[in-house]
């Protein structure tokens, strides 16, 4: 047993290692993360250093990580935008599929010989994209919300539906025995739309109470396990029905996409993510028959070079169909040109049927794997095409991207709040308080649940986009620890900082804090004014108080933070009326 787990902790230490090393590198060089990943997976493969054990139980470990990918876009698309977006998906995703498929299925006719069922399930399969190397391109790349990652997300979740057509056409197309046993495709259908509705109706009268509950228990490792429960459970029922686990998790995202709990969903999700997506690209990488290419070095390259020119050249002419102009048009193409990694699930399907051998399987597997790996030389290419491309300019979705970011919302971030909304600043609303969230929104405020000093979530709520970053929680939240990271996270941002008295004054002098604001000082002061007034002052005497107020008040403050110590500046005004201000 411990020899069992030595290995298994071995594998992971090396799987991780290598791919921590060559992402870095791949990175340095400009390349990618993705590339680095490959690269990484093919070394330490049983066809290299053979280092890291099973490939086939990798991948299916790591595959929760596209699970969990189409998790968190689903959160970034809530169901009007989605509604929005429905001719895109089943109009130019259609075409897409079934223009791709037919044109590949005839070049491989062409090309190999092979009888046309076994080119059509290589086809088909080959027409889809990879939808877990290009999303995170185009959200680490800040392109998702802009017309480009709209249209290419439309037709990558089509090809995510169009899943359970293909398996249906492989399937009906199969010769082994027992090959075509399972529902029919009508059947299928049906069971999709029932599952959808199902899914709908959960996180519309289950999960949200769910997490509010959770909120108001303050247990944030909770909402992690309950997070995970969600987008595991959602993907179960997906798969035992038949159909796309990945699917079943995009609709849970999009089921929870317009609650307060978007954020912290997202933050919480997101580790698990990035580091099983890394992994599934590894162990694709360790998938890569190199004795198939070294075999047939030229039909290989050769093909997913006709690959990603085929599927190029077909999603340029739908963007330009679409009224894209050319260079939008190219990056489309471009970004999409790849196999993706269900290609690798169809190409197993069609070897069970009967319809292809190990072999080809294998051969066309390094075809999608070598294409996978050019599409990080193919958008520098274009990057450098697209130099002077102003559709650069980005279409914010709902809650992301805001200019001005609000953390507490009370008495004193409502306010601060109101008066930005006022002047159509685009404002994002932050706070932790389940209950203020809810009589927020009876008042048709979005506040969206969450720990404003996680530096994570900031990021998921659109700071790295923000011009102004407000703190309106208590004075002892925000230490100059907090607005340090914030600085070197978010350097574009002002950060303002609201002061519960004069100690968060003391402990915040000397940090990054473009502007700190004492809670009550200004109406204390007005009121201090009025209160003159009805003592009989006249306006010019007033003035002169407030004045000498305000002068002695930042000379004690100067003193109390030169010495540390709010007893400081005793000898003022107030020493012997009073005793030491505090407020």
């Amino acid at each position: 047993m411990h020899g069992g787990e030595h290995s298994i902790l071995l594998a992971v230490l090396t799987l991780l290692g290598f791919g921590l090393i060559f992402v870095l590198i791949f990175r340095k060089l400009g390349l990618g993360a993705t590339l680095g990943y490959l690269v990484a997976g093919a070394i330490v493969g049983p066809q290299v250093l053979n280092l890291a054990g099973n490939a086939e139980v990798t991948l299916t470990f790591a595959e929760i990580g596209i699970i969990l990918l189409l998790f968190i876009v689903g959160l970034e698309l809530n169901p009007a935008r989605l509604w929005r977006m429905r001719k895109a998906i089943f109009g130019v995703g259609l075409a897409q599929v079934a223009l791709c498929g037919l044109a590949l299925t005839g070049l491989i006719l062409l090309v190999t010989g092979y009888p046309w069922t076994a080119a059509l399930a290589l086809g088909l399969p080959l027409a889809l994209s990879s939808t877990a190397q290009v999303l995170p391109m185009l959200q680490s790349g800040g392109r998702l919300n802009t017309p480009l990652g709209e249209r290419a997300f439309s037709i990558l979740l089509f090809q995510d539906l169009s899943i359970i057509a293909l398996i249906t056409i492989i399937a009906a197309l199969s010769v082994a025995p027992g090959a075509e046993e399972g529902l029919p495709g009508w059947q299928l259908a049906l069971m999709s739309i029932a599952a959808t509705i199902g899914l709908v109706l959960a996180g519309r009268f289950l999960l949200r109470p769910l997490f509010a509950l959770i909120g108001r228990l303050g247990e944030r490792e909770m909402f992690i396990v309950a997070g995970l429960t969600v987008v595991i459970g959602a993907a179960a029922l997906m798969e035992a029905l038949g159909l796309s686990a990945a699917l079943g998790a995009f609709i849970a995202g999009v089921m929870l996409s317009d609650t307060p709990y978007r954020h912290e969903l997202e933050a919480d999700i997101e580790p698990f993510r990035s580091i099983l997506l890394g992994l599934f690209f590894l162990s694709v990488g360790m998938m890569l028959d190199l004795g198939a290419i070294a075999e047939n070095p030229g039909f290989v390259a050769g093909m997913a070079l006709a690959l990603i020119s085929v599927k190029a050249a077909i999603i340029f002419g739908l963007g330009k169909l679409l009224g894209m102009d050319w260079r939008g048009a190219l990056a489309l193409g471009l970004l999409l040109s790849q196999g993706g990694e269900f290609g690798f699930v169809m190409f197993t399907q069609a070897q069970a049927g009967g319809l292809i051998d190990a072999e080809i399987a294998s051969l066309f597997g390094a075809i999608v794997t070598l294409s996978m790996a050019t599409t990080p030389f193919l958008m520098m290419l274009n990057d450098r095409i697209r130099k002077r491309d102003e559709e650069r300019e980005r279409d914010a979705p709902d809650g992301g991207g805001a200019h001005a970011l609000v953390i507490g919302f009370g008495r004193f971030g409502q306010t601060v709040a109101e008066m930005l909304v006022t002047a159509e600043v685009p404002v994002t609303l932050i706070d932790r308080k389940v209950d203020q969230i809810d009589l927020a929104g009876e008042f048709g405020a979005k506040v969206w649940f969450g720990d404003g000093t996680r530096i994570d979530l900031l990021r998921q709520a659109g700071a790295d986009e923000a011009k102004l970053l407000v703190f309106c929680i208590d004075g002892d939240q925000v230490t100059p620890e907090l607005v340090a990271a914030v600085r070197g996270a978010f350097p574009q941002a002002a950060i303002m900082v609201r002061a519960f008295d004069r100690r968060t004054l003391m402990a915040l002098a000397g940090s990054e804090v473009d502007h700190v604001q004492r809670e009550v000082l200004e109406s204390a002061i007005r009121m201090g004014r009025k209160a003159l007034a009805r003592m009989g002052l006249k306006s010019a005497g007033i003035d002169d108080t407030e004045a000498a107020f305000r002068h002695r008040d930042r000379d004690r403050l100067e003193r109390q933070i030169d010495a540390d110590d709010i007893m400081a500046g005793r000898d003022g005004f107030y020493a012997d009326q009073m005793g030491p201000a505090t407020n």
